[in-house]
C-alpha cells in the first residue's frame, strides 16, 4: 500500500512523495524544487530512495543531482530521454516495471509531450503518475512529438480501469476548463465539473489528482474521436486565450 503525500511548488507544479508502507521505500515523482521536496520528506520523518522521472524537463528533472546527493537515492527514468536526465541510474521503457519497495509501477511510454515521456502505473493502489501526459481536463503540449504519438499515449491511458487516479505535475485545471467549455458547451457533466472547479480554486484546493472516470466524461482531448480531432482540439488550445 502505498501512502501519497502531495503539496504545491513552483509556480503552477505539484510535488508527490510516495511511500511504501510495508517497508518505508519513498520515491519523490519528479525533481520539479529540490529544497522543498527535501523539506516536505523530512517533515514526515520519510528517506526518500527513489526517484521517478516521467521526462526530462527542468522543472521535472532538475532538482535529481541535489536530492540523490542529500539521500543516495536511485534515479529511475525513461530510456529514451536517458542522456537528458541527471544522475539517471536505471533506464526504463514500455511495459518494465519498478518496484518500490513492496509496491510495483508499471512503466507506460507516453511520448508526445517529450519523445520518451513515461508513466507510472501502480495498479494495486489504483493511481498512476502521469506527468505531462493528461491534466485534469487537458493534455501535455506538444513540444517534441506529433498528434499521433500523443494520441496513441492517450490511448493507452484511457484503457486503464477507470477508478484510476492520475496524479497530474500541474494545476491547470480552471483554465483547461475554459477551453473545454467551448469545446464542449452543452456537455452537462462538464459544466458542473467546472463549477466545482472555480469553487475549489476560491478556496485554495487542489485539483489534482483526477481520476479517469471523471476525465472520460469531461477532458475534450481524451474525448476526441480519432487523432484528426485530437489534433485540431490540440492546435486550438495552443491558441486559446480565454
Amino acid at each position: 500500500m502505498l501512502t501519497i503525500h502531495q503539496f504545491p511548488c513552483l509556480k503552477d507544479n505539484y510535488g508527490f512523495l510516495a511511500r511504501d508502507e510495508s517497508t518505508g521505500a519513498t520515491a519523490t515523482i519528479d525533481t520539479p524544487d529540490a529544497g522543498r521536496i527535501l523539506q516536505e520528506a523530512d517533515k514526515r520523518g520519510w528517506r526518500i530512495t527513489h526517484i521517478l522521472n516521467t521526462h526530462h524537463h527542468p522543472d521535472h528533472a532538475g532538482g535529481n543531482l541535489e536530492i540523490k546527493a542529500a539521500t543516495g537515492a536511485t534515479v529511475i527514468g525513461p530510456a529514451r530521454e536517458q542522456d537528458k536526465i541527471p544522475g539517471i541510474d536505471v533506464a526504463l521503457g514500455d511495459g518494465d516495471r519498478v518496484r518500490l519497495g513492496e509496491s510495483e509501477a508499471r512503466v507506460f511510454d507516453v511520448g508526445g509531450h517529450t519523445i520518451g515521456h513515461i508513466a507510472y502505473w501502480f495498479e494495486p493502489d489504483k493511481l498512476a503518475f502521469v506527468g505531462d501526459t493528461i491534466f485534469a481536463m487537458g493534455c501535455g503540449r506538444l513540444f517534441e512529438g506529433t498528434p499521433e504519438q500523443m494520441w496513441t499515449s492517450l490511448a493507452k491511458l484511457m484503457k486503464l480501469p477507470r477508478e484510476t487516479r492520475l496524479y497530474c505535475a500541474h494545476e491547470y485545471t480552471a483554465a483547461n476548463a475554459r477551453f473545454a467549455l467551448t469545446v464542449e458547451p452543452g456537455n452537462a457533466a462538464l459544466q458542473a465539473r467546472a463549477n466545482a472547479v472555480d469553487a475549489a480554486r476560491a478556496r485554495g484546493e487542489p485539483t489534482v489528482p483526477t481520476r479517469l472516470d471523471l476525465e472520460l466524461e469531461t477532458n475534450p482531448f481524451l474525448r476526441a474521436k480519432g487523432v484528426a480531432e485530437f489534433a485540431e482540439r490540440r492546435r486550438l488550445k495552443d491558441e486559446f486565450r480565454g
